[in-house]
């Protein structure tokens, strides 16, 4: 398996990797099963790319679907404590928290989907999405043990002027589209 470079906060890499020596269970054999897939999927969710490899750790993550969304969360948390390395540091229990809380739910899609705010006051029957990330999602990209705020969601214009979230690599675009758009309604309000 060729190994690929992956940017992660040093105080999660150090830990996963120092975890041998103090827990034998594991310093002396290879982590195997939801174990493996465990470690394997905090490190994936942790960073902002996500080479081939896990695939397998990300679809046993999200695979953890039960009737109920605080259930699924739960499991999802529960899942992630399997990894030997959690128990070593309060930051990492810190980290799965952040990670069952916020993965798969902090990118635009999702925003755009559920971040909906009255605009016009609450009679107005008006929503628009709105610009704040969520703090779930704050705590989630911005945990030391996480290198996510380089594709971390970005908000393009304001709610009053149907602003929306897009993947930080389309922003600048996004933003010349919709500063475009603005212009063009601006002029076509002006006729």
């Amino acid at each position: 398996m060729k190994l690929r470079p992956c940017k992660l906060g040093a105080p999660l890499l150090v830990a996963i990797m120092l975890t041998g020596p103090h827990l034998p269970t594991f310093g002396q054999t290879l982590l195997t099963g939801d174990t493996r897939l465990a470690c394997e999927a905090i490190l994936c969710l942790s960073s902002g790319v996500r080479p081939a490899a896990c695939v397998p750790s990300l679809q046993r993550y999200f695979g953890i679907s039960l009737s109920r969304w605080s259930r699924t969360l739960t499991a999802r948390v529960n899942f992630l404590n399997l990894c030997p390395a959690v128990a070593l540091d309060p930051k990492m229990q810190t980290l799965i928290h952040d990670i069952g809380n916020g993965a798969g739910r902090c990118d635009a899609s999702f925003l755009n989907a559920t971040g909906l705010i009255p605009v016009g006051g609450h009679d107005s029957g008006q929503y628009a999405i709105n610009n704040v990330l969520p703090a779930t999602c704050s705590a989630y990209t911005q945990n030391a043990y996480t290198d996510l705020q380089s594709v971390a969601p970005r908000y393009v214009g304001t709610p009053e002027a149907n602003g929306y979230w897009v993947e930080s690599s389309q922003y600048t675009q996004a933003l010349l589209d919709y500063n475009a758009q603005l212009a063009a309604q601006a002029a076509a309000a002006r006729n």
